[in-house]
């Protein structure tokens, strides 16, 4: 399929997501102190460039899994359905845990990954988001820290992909289809 022409125009810039990050793991820290080992759960693919750059921030005991989900394909739009792709390695049963989410949108993924990881009993479970959007919200459901709340606009950059490009970009940027 051919891809529709487009450009990105900056959102929000690396300096200020840095800046948000280090506040958040502050955050966290506190919330988790005393911890023997914090497992940070990715959730593939897109918060792999904001998990590096928040272990690096945290000053706890940190183990790092990842688990795979679904909900878009090569899509601007969630379907809704989401399917685990990879699943954890470790168990996290009677573990710190830390799921870490690129965005929030519709907020089926991060609710039903949510509910999933309850399931392997937990001690704690706490989610982050770098960026949320609460004018698609359609589950009643919201992570416990915010990066950033955006508009709704189809973004990309900081791991966050359009087709599987554009995740190499070290800020988020709006996507502006130029066909249209």
């Amino acid at each position: 399929m051919p891809q529709r022409p487009y450009i990105i125009d900056q959102l929000i810039s690396a300096k200020s997501i840095a800046a948000r990050i280090e506040s958040l793991a502050r955050e966290i820290g506190e919330e988790f102190a005393g911890t023997d080992k914090l497992v940070v759960v990715g959730l593939l693919r897109g918060s792999f460039v904001f998990i590096a750059d928040l272990v690096r921030e945290l000053d706890l005991p940190v183990e790092v899994d990842f688990l795979e989900a679904s909900s878009y394909g090569d899509s601007m739009e969630s379907s809704r359905e989401v399917r685990i792709l990879k699943d954890l390695r470790a168990a996290i049963e009677g573990r710190d845990v830390l799921l870490v989410e690129d965005i929030v949108d519709t907020g089926h993924t991060l609710h039903q990954v949510t509910r999933y990881l309850w399931t392997r009993k937990p001690a704690r479970l706490k989610t982050i988001a770098l960026l949320d959007k609460p004018s698609r919200r359609e589950v009643d459901y919201a992570a416990d820290w915010i990066g950033f709340s955006i508009p709704d606009e189809f973004v990309v950059g900081y791991g966050i992909d359009f087709a599987q490009r554009n995740r190499n970009l070290p800020y988020i940027g709006k996507v502006r289809f130029t066909d249209a």
